[in-house]
Formats: structure tokens, C-alpha cells, sequence
């Protein structure tokens, strides 16, 4: 059994956030000592490195609900965990085509402006704008 500092040197995962784990209901209550510190066993720590390494992954709290739920169910179907893994991959597909969208733009106008004296800026004439 392991404290929740050792817990978290052993698992990557910050105390603060093994307690928010614990609140959402992702890792089980801890047990207890007699004056009420946190103990974690080796099954928890293997359950926080799973959490860690979903997040790293990017996936949702939700998301990672879900995996959870599949990973200790032994009846699982692997396509269930199949499809929640291309699904996760499609939305990170669009959010990264997104993010290279604004990245051309604001380099566009980055390149339109002066960075000078000047006060007139199309950086700021753009957002000022509001257009998509």
C-alpha cells in the first residue's frame, strides 16, 4: 500500500489530481489509515497509469470512462474499444486541420504586418472584423 505522494511518484499523476480522479469516480475511494490518509494498492497504481497514459493520448474524461469500463470487463468486444480509439483519432484529424487553418492565417497576417511605429495593424484590423 502507498500514500498518495508515493502514489504519485510511482504513477506520474499529480496527488492533486488522483484526488480529482477519486471525486469523478475514475479511480475507486481510497482505503484509509486510522488517521485518514489515503493508501493506494498496486491495482490503483496500475489503474492511474492507464488514466495518465489516456490522457497523454488526449482522451476525454468521458472517453477515458469508457476505457475504463472496457478494460475491466473481460466480456469486452475489442471493436468497442476499436471504434472509441479511430473516433478519438478522426476528432484529433479535425482538431489538428483547425489549428493548421489558423496557424496559415495568423502567419498571412503576420506577414501583412509592418511591425513598426505604425499604429495601423492588420493583425488587429482582422480580428477587429470578426470574420471567419
Amino acid at each position: 500500500m502507498h500514500n498518495i505522494g508515493e502514489a504519485s511518484a510511482l504513477s506520474g499523476v499529480s496527488a492533486k489530481m488522483i484526488r480529482h480522479y477519486e471525486a469523478t469516480g475514475l479511480i475507486p475511494p481510497a482505503s484509509r489509515t486510522f488517521a485518514n490518509y489515503r493508501l493506494y494498492s498496486e491495482a490503483d497504481l496500475h489503474r492511474l497509469r492507464f488514466i495518465k497514459r489516456s490522457r497523454t493520448l488526449g482522451f476525454s474524461m468521458k472517453q477515458i470512462q469508457q476505457l475504463l469500463g472496457l478494460w475491466s470487463d473481460p466480456g469486452r468486444s475489442s471493436a468497442e474499444v476499436k471504434q472509441l480509439a479511430l473516433a478519438h483519432a478522426h476528432d484529433l484529424s479535425q482538431r489538428i486541420a483547425e489549428m493548421q487553418s489558423m496557424q496559415r492565417t495568423l502567419e498571412m497576417l503576420a506577414k501583412h504586418c509592418h511591425g513598426d511605429n505604425r499604429p495601423d495593424c492588420p493583425i488587429l484590423d482582422d480580428l477587429a472584423a470578426g470574420e471567419m
